[in-house]
């Protein structure tokens, strides 16, 4: 069995249980809840990517101020990347191409998706994110950053319909959906039966590693932001290069992806 580093960028939203902001907020009493289960799925991935070979893991936690993950329940395999590092990185901050995997926790579906849970793009006044004519989940982003270093996603958990665009995105990815959503609740796993799901999820993901490619697109890439209000598209419209697409929508066109990261972090 080949030693692997393996990459985990973990969310809050799609994981099991959460249907409110509040539970994913440190304001909140059901916070504390909320977090030990995050912490416990990421353990889940952490066992199954232990299981299958891995030898170095670094969890990047990607949520709201970033210090969710509770470090002393974490499982001591692991490296914690905690709070903002001020990059364009964001959400996959301290992935590069040494890293032979990359594994989403907790990540729900984008922006304007009925039923999804939480659904939103990075932030809650942006509809959505466009990317070569593709409407993109933070999912879909973040595997174009690994993509931009090498790195391929085989693994996701969150709620169903994130389960769904992953797939739209990249064709055989392991999915596991911790719960469905159903208007403006959720139907859930119960939290043991999620963290078996999910071990096993990784498991199979790296089993299947060989078929799994980074996620490149060809250039030009052409990025697009609509806002739900006109003012931000006024300010984002000073962006160096940026470009009026119409009163909510502004683009930038680059043959490097990077420029398309750094355009985004300052939209969001």
């Amino acid at each position: 069995m080949s030693k692997r580093k393996i990459y985990i960028s973990v969310d809050m939203e799609g994981i099991t249980g959460v249907i409110d902001w509040g539970e994913t907020e440190g304001k909140s009493p059901d916070y504390q809840y909320f977090r030990k289960i995050m912490t416990e799925e990421v353990n889940a991935a952490i066992e199954g990517a232990l299981e299958k070979g891995a030898v170095e893991i670094v969890v990047r936690d990607a949520h709201g101020f970033a210090r969710n993950i509770i470090p002393d329940l974490l499982n001591e395999n692991a490296k914690l990347l905690r709070a903002w590092a001020s990059s364009p990185y964001s959400m996959m901050e301290g992935i590069d191409n040494s890293f032979d995997a990359a594994i989403f926790i907790g990540y729900h579906a984008k922006a304007m998706t009925a039923a999804g849970t939480l659904a939103h793009t990075m932030r809650g006044d942006i509809l959505n994110v466009n990317m070569n004519g593709i409407s993109l989940s933070e999912m879909g982003w973040n595997s174009l950053i690994a993509g931009h270093v090498d790195v391929p996603v085989i693994f996701i958990s969150g709620d169903n319909l994130i389960c769904d665009q992953a797939k739209e995105i990249i064709p055989g990815i392991e999915t596991v959906a911790v719960k469905q959503g159903l208007g403006e609740a959720n139907l859930n796993l119960h939290p043991n039966k999620s963290k078996l799901m999910i071990k096993q999820g990784v498991e199979n993901a790296l089993d299947r590693l060989d078929e799994f490619s980074p996620l490149k697109w060809e250039t030009p890439y052409s990025l697009e932001i609509s806002f739900k209000k006109t003012r931000l598209a006024n300010r984002a419209s000073w962006y160096p290069g940026a470009e009026r697409v119409n009163d909510f929508t502004v683009s930038i066109q680059s043959e490097n992806f990077l420029d398309c990261m750094k355009f985004f972090y300052f939209m969001h």
